[in-house]
């Protein structure tokens, strides 16, 4: 007997550099407004442009210890709240066993690391917080939230680099769809805009000065971003007997693994080209079926360019093609659960965004990107692809219910 694998998401939640909440975040991606800016505390780095979400501390919740917690668990939790208000759901109401909460959180608390180093290096050992573990371990996004909504379900972070929210999301579906749980709260969080990372990717040669550019002609790296994505999962019959709003259903999911390289893309891609189709016929869907793409679109050369190619051969009808990294930059770890979330806006809107940034496309990537305004898609089905260091790969199929 084959395992029905769609669940329903019921709730979702956005915090980026574009607002601090899902609708001025959704406003500015559809839109196409850029929203990095030169950013003062990376004065004097090779890289001084960055993504940062405004007022994190007004985002930080009034109860004890949440002044301790890292930015990117603020911003978690942030996103979660909007996640459970949209699914209409009261923490004091469901059953906490039956819920499980999963994370995608790549780097851990960066924030609250670089305040500890630096008290050690200036003061020594005794000026450290004794909760410098507690917001820095990579885990503590999670247990943040499982502790903010009671849930003692199962909970767990899932660290895949840049694919990480996208893992997240697979990973409750499969708890959901082996009947551990009812509900799912799935966050991607990523707080990394600190000197020492950004020195990093820099040496990497992974970021750009300029702009986000994904798939442009001109492209040269990617704009470093903060900012956290949630979604509600349920089984489709626990979200139809409470009558839960209904955005849409995850109905497929992909991953896969390069074995290529630390940080370059496998050259000709077949791994992520694995783990799309994986996800497609997960779905039960033919190519053809897809309306439209959330690219992963980095605004890498080579990585852009990859993935170009694997969208190529797999989608040879060419769907529209968005990247949400031109307007948002790139959040790493939570890109995932973000995209994902801004999936679901587009097919409920049937409107597929412009990719900002992308002014002149690179002529040797035969897809079909959307720039400058958006397009209207009728939409029932679509992908949200994901690409991490360490060559992990994820793939989510998104339909209207």
């Amino acid at each position: 007997m084959t395992r029905d694998t769609a669940v329903a998401v019921t709730g979702l939640g956005l915090v980026t550099a574009a607002g601090p909440d899902t609708e001025t975040t959704w406003t500015a991606v559809r839109e196409g407004r850029a929203s990095a800016r030169p950013d003062p505390d990376l004065h004097g780095l090779p890289v001084s442009l960055s993504c940062r979400v405004a007022d994190v501390d007004g985002l930080r919740p009034r109860r004890p210890g949440a002044a301790h917690l890292d930015p990117g668990a603020v911003m978690g939790l942030a996103a979660v709240t909007q996640a459970l208000n949209t699914a209409k759901l009261d923490p004091a109401a469901w059953d906490p066993a039956r819920v499980a909460v999963v994370t995608g959180c790549s780097v851990g608390g960066l924030h609250t690391q670089q305040t500890a180093a630096g008290r050690l290096a200036a003061d020594g050992p005794q000026s450290v917080s004794p909760y410098f573990l507690t917001g820095f371990l990579p885990n503590m996004v999670c247990a943040a939230i499982s502790l903010h909504l009671g849930v003692t379900g199962p909970t767990l972070n899932v660290a895949t680099a840049c694919a990480s929210g996208a893992t997240a999301l697979g990973t409750a579906r499969d708890l959901l769809t082996s009947g551990q749980c009812d509900i799912a709260v799935v966050c991607g969080a990523d707080a990394a805009v600190t000197p020492l990372t950004v020195t990093g990717f820099a040496q990497l040669r992974a970021l750009s000065d300029r702009a986000s550019r994904p798939f442009d002609r001109a492209r040269d790296g990617f704009v470093i971003a903060e900012g956290a994505g949630a979604l509600v999962l349920e089984r489709s019959a626990h979200a139809a007997a409470r009558s839960a709003p209904r955005l849409a259903r995850l109905v497929g999911y992909g991953a896969s693994s390069d074995a290529h390289h630390l940080v370059a893309p496998h050259p000709e891609g077949r791994p992520a080209e694995r783990a799309l189709r994986a996800a497609l016929a997960e779905a039960g869907a033919a190519p053809a079926d897809v309306d439209h793409v959330n690219a992963h679109g980095t605004s890498t050369p080579r990585g852009d360019a990859t993935e170009a190619a694997v969208l190529a051969r797999v989608l040879p009808h060419r769907p529209p093609v968005t990247s949400a990294k031109g307007a948002l930059g790139h959040t790493l770890g939570a890109s995932g659960a973000i995209e994902a979330a801004l999936t679901v806006l587009a097919l409920r809107a049937d409107l597929v965004p412009p990719t900002a940034g992308l002014t002149d496309q690179d002529p040797a990537l035969d897809i079909d990107v959307v720039a400058g305004r958006a397009r209207p898609v009728p939409s029932a089905l679509a992908v949200s692809t994901s690409f991490g260091f360490g060559g992990h790969n994820a793939a989510v199929v998104l339909a209207c219910d």
